[in-house]
C-alpha cells in the first residue's frame, strides 16, 4: 500500500508542477524553459522550514510567495522579449538556480539538503496535502479559463500587439501570469521535497524544465485535462520502465519533437479530433 501511496504522491505533484507551467505557457504563450528554477526556490524554501520546525502546510505559503516573487523578477526581466529569446532568457534563469545553490552551503551546496521531515501522519498525510493542493490548482485554471482573465491570456497568446489595440495591458498580464505559474511550480517543489526528504542541485535543472514542458506539450498546450494526463503518464513511466531514467533528457526531447512535428495539439487534441469524428458518423 505505501508504494501505491508514493506512485499516487509523485502523480499528484507532476500534475500541479505541469499545470502550473500550462498557466504560462499553456494559456499566455509564454515560453518558459527554467521552470525548475521556481520549483527548486519552493523545494529549498520548504525544507529549510520544515527542518527549523514549522509544518508544511504553513510552510508552503513563503514556498509561493518566494516563489512568485522571483517570477514577478523573471516576469519583469523578460517583458521586452519574446518566442526564442523569452525561452533563452528563461532557460538562463534555470542555470542560475542551479548555480547560486551549488555555492552556497547554506543551501546545502553540492551536497544538498538531507533529513527532511516528514509530515504529519507520514505518507497518507502528504498525499492527501497533494491532492488538496493539486484539486485546488485544477479548480483555479479552470476559474481562470473560463473568466476575462482566460481571455485576456489568450488574447496575448495569439498576437500580443492585437491585445494592445484592445485595450488590455499585456505587461500587468503576462506578470500575473508568471506570478501564478511560478507560486503553483513553488507548492508543488515544497511537496516533492518532502516525499523525496532529500533536494540537490541536481533535482532542479534543465532535465526537470524540459520534462515539464514534455508533459504540457505532450498533454496539449492549453489543455487543463490533457496536460494532467500527460503529466500523470509520464511521472511515473520511469517507475515501471527503469530505462526512462538513465535517457530523461532524451526521450523526453524527442517527445517535444514528434508531438510538435505531427500532433501539434497533443493529447487533448488527439482526442478533440476522434470525438468529432465519432460525432459526425
Amino acid at each position: 500500500m505505501s508504494y501505491e501511496i508514493a506512485v499516487l504522491t509523485s502523480m499528484s505533484i507532476a500534475i500541479l508542477f505541469a499545470l502550473s507551467l500550462n498557466l504560462i505557457t499553456g494559456f499566455c504563450g509564454q515560453v518558459s524553459l527554467g521552470h525548475a528554477a521556481f520549483y527548486g526556490i519552493g523545494a529549498y524554501v520548504a525544507a529549510m522550514l520544515t527542518k527549523a520546525d514549522l509544518a508544511l502546510p504553513i510552510a508552503l505559503i513563503p514556498a509561493a510567495v518566494m516563489a512568485g516573487l522571483v517570477g514577478v523578477l523573471v516576469g519583469i526581466a523578460s517583458l521586452r522579449v519574446r518566442h526564442d529569446f523569452l525561452a533563452i532568457t528563461t532557460m538562463g534563469v534555470g542555470f542560475l538556480f542551479v548555480g547560486i545553490v551549488r555555492k552556497q552551503d547554506a543551501l546545502g551546496g553540492e551536497i544538498g539538503i538531507s533529513g527532511i521531515p516528514s509530515v504529519a501522519f507520514g505518507r497518507p498525510g502528504l498525499l492527501l496535502l497533494a491532492l488538496v493542493c493539486m484539486v485546488l490548482f485544477i479548480l483555479l485554471s479552470i476559474y481562470i479559463r473560463r473568466s476575462w482573465l482566460g481571455f485576456a491570456f489568450e488574447s496575448i497568446s495569439d498576437d500580443e500587439d492585437t491585445a494592445r489595440t484592445f485595450g488590455i495591458d499585456v505587461s500587468k498580464f503576462k506578470l500575473l501570469a508568471f506570478v501564478v505559474g511560478t507560486a503553483g511550480a513553488g507548492i508543488a517543489g515544497g511537496l516533492y521535497a518532502h516525499h523525496i526528504r532529500f533536494i540537490g542541485p541536481d533535482s532542479f535543472g534543465f532535465v526537470e524544465s524540459i520534462t515539464v514542458l514534455a508533459m504540457v506539450i505532450v498533454g496539449g498546450i492549453g489543455s487543463i485535462a490533457g496536460v494532467a494526463v500527460a503529466a500523470a503518464v509520464l511521472a511515473t513511466l520511469p517507475l515501471w520502465l527503469q530505462f526512462v531514467d538513465d535517457y530523461k533528457l532524451l526521450i523526453y526531447g524527442s517527445l517535444i519533437f514528434i508531438t510538435m512535428r505531427f500532433a501539434p495539439t497533443g493529447i487533448a487534441g488527439i482526442v478533440h479530433t476522434l470525438w468529432q469524428k465519432r460525432q459526425a458518423k
